[in-house]
C-alpha cells in the first residue's frame, strides 16, 4: 500500500484485492460481542470535513474507533475556516497536534492531493470525497459488496457487468467506481441523459448508453445515483417526472434484471426519483448492506495505511496472552 489513498487510480489489482481481503477479516469483528481491535492504539485519526456528510463521516469514525485509534472530528462549520482560515493553516494546526492520518472531504476537487503532496503535514491522507472528482473508499465498499454477492471471497469481479445510472456529470462515486471496477476486471456501462455525462467520457474505460431498458437484462449489478441538485446551476432535464420515467428504477424495470442481479445506491436516496420505494425496500437492494460494509472497508484502509504488515487479527493465543501479561 502507498502512504495515501487519493484516487482509485492509485490502486493496482493486487492493492485492491489486499484491501478487500483485509476488509473480510475486519467484517468478522462486527460479529463479536466487543467490536474492537488494539491495532491502532495510540494513533490519532482526524476527520476533516468541509462538506456535509452523514454516512462517510460516521463510517470513518466507527472504523477508527474499532481499531482503537483516537478520533478527532473537525467540521468546517463552527471552526476557524468560517473565519477565513486556509487549508494550509488548518493542516499546519493538525500537524502540530500530532495527527497520524487525515480523512478529508472537501468541496474543491484536488484538495486531498494538494494536502498529500505538500509539506504541510506528515500524516497519511485519505480522500473521503473531493468535489466532483473522486471518492475511492466508496468504490472499495461497493466492490466489496459486489464481490460478496456475486463472485465470492478472495476473487475479483472479472467479467461482471455493472451499470451505473444517473447524474454521472457531478458524481465522484461514478468516477472512482469506473476506475476501480475496471481494475478488478468488471465491465462498466454508464447510463444517463447526454446533459448529465461529462465532457470526454468517451475516453473513460467504460461503455456509455442513453437507454436504461436496453442494458438491464445483461447487468449483474445496477448502481443508481441521485441527481445532485446542490451542484447544478442550470436545467439538465425537463422535469423530475420525465427523468424518473426514463432513468428511474421501478419494480417493472427491476423485474427485467437477471435473478442474481443486485441493486445498489451510495446514498442518500431520492425515493420516487432515481429509485422507487418498492425497489429501495426490496431484498435485492444493498443500500443498507453497503453502509455496514463501509465500516469494514474503511477499517481495512486505515489499518493498511497506518498499521503495517502484520495480520490485523491475531489467531495466536500465546501472543494475546503475552500482551495481557505485559499490561
Amino acid at each position: 500500500m502507498k502512504r495515501h489513498l487519493i484516487s482509485a487510480a492509485d490502486l493496482t489489482r493486487d492493492d485492491a484485492l489486499l484491501i478487500l481481503d483485509t476488509a473480510e477479516e475486519m467484517a468478522r469483528v462486527a460479529d463479536r460481542p466487543i467490536k474492537k481491535l488494539p491495532t491502532l492504539r495510540g494513533r490519532t485519526v482526524v476527520n476533516l470535513f468541509f462538506e456535509d456528510s452523514t454516512r462517510t463521516r460516521i463510517s470513518f469514525e466507527a472504523a477508527a474507533k474499532r481499531l482503537s485509534a483516537d478520533v478527532i472530528n473537525f467540521s468546517a462549520k463552527g471552526s476557524s475556516v468560517s473565519k477565513g482560515e486556509s487549508l494550509k493553516d488548518t493542516a499546519l494546526t493538525l500537524e502540530a497536534m500530532g495527527a497520524d492520518a487525515v480523512v478529508i472531504r472537501h468541496h474543491s476537487s484536488g484538495a486531498p492531493h494538494r494536502l498529500a503532496t505538500s509539506d504541510w503535514i506528515n500524516a497519511s491522507v485519505v480522500n473521503a470525497g473531493d468535489g466532483t472528482h473522486e471518492h475511492p473508499t466508496q468504490a472499495l465498499l461497493d466492490a466489496f459488496t459486489m464481490r460478496r454477492r456475486l463472485s465470492g471471497v478472495g476473487r475479483d469481479l472479472d467479467g461482471r457487468r455493472v451499470t451505473v445510472v444517473g447524474d454521472i456529470l457531478h458524481s465522484r462515486v461514478a468516477r472512482s467506481n469506473v476506475l476501480l471496477l475496471t481494475t478488478l476486471g468488471a465491465r462498466v456501462t454508464l447510463v444517463a441523459p447526454p446533459t448529465l455525462l461529462p465532457i470526454g467520457v468517451e475516453q473513460w474505460p467504460c461503455e456509455v448508453s442513453y437507454d436504461l431498458d436496453a442494458v438491464l437484462a445483461k447487468s449483474d449489478a445496477v448502481m443508481m445515483l441521485r441527481v445532485q441538485r446542490e451542484r447544478m446551476n442550470a436545467a439538465y432535464f425537463p422535469t423530475e417526472r420525465e427523468y424518473a420515467r426514463r432513468y428511474g428504477l421501478d419494480g417493472q424495470r427491476m423485474a427485467a434484471l437477471p435473478e442474481h442481479a443486485i441493486v445498489m445506491h451510495p446514498g442518500p436516496m431520492n425515493r420516487g426519483m432515481e429509485i422507487t420505494a418498492e425497489v429501495a425496500d426490496s431484498p435485492r437492494c444493498t443500500a443498507v448492506e453497503q453502509v455496514a460494509n463501509g465500516v469494514s472497508t474503511r477499517m481495512a484502509v486505515l489499518y493498511l495505511l497506518l498499521g503495517g504488515s502484520e495480520p490485523a487479527i491475531s489467531t495466536d493465543r500465546s501472543d494475546s496472552a503475552r500482551t495481557e501479561e505485559s499490561k
